[in-house]
C-alpha cells in the first residue's frame, strides 16, 4: 500500500478509537453517579463495569461471524448503530430510574463495541511493518487517552457537580422528597445521552459510505515450516496467541480498575466528590504520556516485548506504592498506573496476532473477548472493598502485573516460529 493509502484508513480508524475511549470511559463517572442516584453498595455499583465488559465476552466469537459475512467496513457500521442503541436506552432507564435498564444499556453498548474493537485493532496492526505495529496501535491510544481524559470531565461536571450537596441533602430529606431528589439526579444524563446517540448515528453512516478498504485476511503471512508448507490448521494450535488473550484478561481488569475506581478510592482518602470526579482524566492522562513514548521509541529505540517488560514492572512498583502511601500520593500512584498501562495493549496484540494469517477475524475475536477481563476483575474489587478497604483491595493487581511480565519475557514466544520472534 502507498503512504496516503495507509494514512487515511489509519486517520478513519483513529476516530472510532476517540469513539471507544468516550464511551468506554464514561463508565468511571456512571459508578459513583449511580451508586448515588439509584442507592448501590460498592458492589452493585460495579455491576456498570460488569454488563458493559461481559458484552465482549459473549459478543466476541458472534463478531467475528459477523464480520465474515458483512466485511470490516459494514461491520463498523453496524457496531456503531448498536452502541447508539444501548446510549438511547439510557433515556427510559433515567426516566424511571431502573438500574437493570441502565445495565442493559451498557450491555448493548459494549456489544457495539465488540464488533469496532474485532474489525479495528486487525486494521491497525496490518497496516504497515509489523514491527511498528505497537507504534500506530499506541498513536489509536492517543486517539482513545484523549477521549478517555475528557469523557469524564464532560459528563461528571453534568451530572457529578453538585453531588457532595446531594449526598449531604439526602439524610435529611423524608422517603417522599428523596425519591424527587433522586429522580432529579437520575434525569441528568438523558441529554448528555441523546447528543451521543446522535453522534454515534451520524458517524454510522459516514463510516458506511467511506473509501475505507477492506483487509484480506487471507493476504496475511502465516505461520509454515521451513519449506513453505502451512502447518496450522486450528486457532487452537496457536499457543502464543491462547496465553495472549489470558494476559489480555488480566490486563483489562487492571486498567478498568485504575481509571474506574480511582475516584471512589479518592472519597475514601478524604478528597471531596467534586474533585476526585477528575481523577479519572489523571489516570488517562498518564496514560497518553505513554502512549507518546510508544510512538516515538518503538521500534527506533527499544522493541515492543521491551516495552511490555517495563510496563509490567511499572505496574507493580506503582501498585505497592498505591497500596503503602496515602491520601493525595496515594491517589498519584493509582493515576500512574496509566503510564504503567499505557504499552501494554499495544505491546500484546500485534505478539499475539502475528504469524495467524486466515485465523486472523478468530484471533482478533478472542482477544477482543479477553477484554470481558474488564467486567469480573474490577467487580472482584468491588467485593473486596466492600469487605476491606478500596486499598487493600489494590492487592489483586499485583500478580496480574507479574503475568504480564512473563507474558513479556518468554510467554509470547510460546509455539512460534523462530522467523515470527522479533
Amino acid at each position: 500500500m502507498t503512504n496516503k493509502a495507509v494514512l487515511n484508513p489509519l486517520i478513519m480508524i483513529g476516530m472510532l478509537f476517540f469513539v471507544f475511549g468516550f464511551v468506554t470511559w464514561l463508565s468511571a463517572v456512571l459508578i459513583p453517579y449511580l451508586q448515588l442516584a439509584c442507592e448501590l453498595n460498592n458492589f452493585q455499583s460495579y455491576l456498570v463495569a460488569f454488563a458493559f465488559y461481559i458484552s465482549y465476552f459473549l459478543m466476541g466469537i458472534p463478531s467475528g461471524w459477523l464480520l465474515k459475512s458483512t466485511g470490516f467496513k459494514n461491520g463498523l457500521s453496524v457496531g456503531l448503530v448498536l452502541v447508539a442503541a444501548g446510549s438511547l436506552l439510557f433515556v427510559p432507564a433515567a426516566l424511571n430510574r431502573f438500574y437493570p435498564l441502565f445495565l442493559l444499556g451498557l450491555f448493548v453498548q459494549g456489544a457495539g463495541l465488540t464488533i469496532l474493537q474485532t474489525a479495528s485493532n486487525p486494521y491497525v496492526a496490518i497496516l504497515g511493518p509489523k514491527e511498528s505495529a505497537a507504534r500506530r496501535i499506541s498513536f489509536m491510544g492517543i486517539c482513545n487517552g484523549i477521549a478517555g481524559a475528557l469523557a469524564p470531565v464532560i459528563l461528571g461536571a453534568v451530572i457529578l457537580n453538585d453531588a457532595d450537596a446531594v449526598k449531604d441533602r439526602l439524610s435529611l430529606l423524608s422517603p417522599a422528597q428523596k425519591i424527587v431528589e433522586l429522580n432529579a439526579l437520575a434525569a441528568k444524563v438523558i441529554v448528555p445521552y441523546l447528543i451521543i446517540t446522535a453522534v454515534l448515528i451520524i458517524l454510522a453512516v459516514v463510516i458506511r459510505f467511506s473509501s475505507l478498504p477492506e483487509v484480506d485476511e487471507e493476504e496475511i503471512a502465516e505461520e509454515t515450516e521451513p519449506g513453505g508448507q502451512q502447518v496450522k490448521t486450528s486457532i487452537l494450535q496457536f499457543p502464543h496467541l491462547l496465553l495472549g488473550v489470558l494476559i489480555l484478561f488480566l490486563y483489562t481488569g487492571v486498567e478498568v480498575i485504575a481509571g474506574n475506581s480511582i475516584i471512589g478510592y479518592g472519597a475514601f482518602q478524604g478528597i471531596p466528590l467534586a474533585v476526585s470526579k477528575f481523577f479519572t482524566s489523571f489516570t488517562l492522562v498518564s496514560m497518553l504520556g505513554g502512549y507518546l513514548i510508544g510512538i516515538i521509541c518503538i521500534p527506533r529505540f527499544f522493541s515492543q516485548e521491551t516495552a511490555l517488560k517495563s510496563s509490567a514492572l511499572l505496574g507493580i512498583l506503582f501498585g505497592l506504592a498505591a497500596i503503602f502511601s496515602d491520601g493525595m500520593i496515594s491517589v498519584v500512584f493509582v493515576a500512574l498506573l496509566g503510564l504503567a498501562n499505557s504499552l501494554i495493549w499495544p505491546s500484546i496484540w500485534p505478539l499475539a496476532i502475528a504469524g495467524l494469517g486466515r485465523f486472523t477475524k478468530i484471533g482478533s475475536s478472542l482477544l477482543v473477548m479477553a477484554i470481558s477481563g474488564a467486567a469480573l476483575l474490577p467487580l472482584l474489587y468491588g467485593y473486596i472493598t466492600d469487605r476491606s478497604n478500596p486499598q487493600q483491595a489494590y492487592w489483586m493487581v499485583i500478580p496480574c502485573y507479574a503475568a504480564i511480565g512473563y507474558y513479556a519475557l518468554s510467554g509470547h514466544k510460546i509455539g512460534k516460529n523462530k522467523s515470527l520472534i522479533k
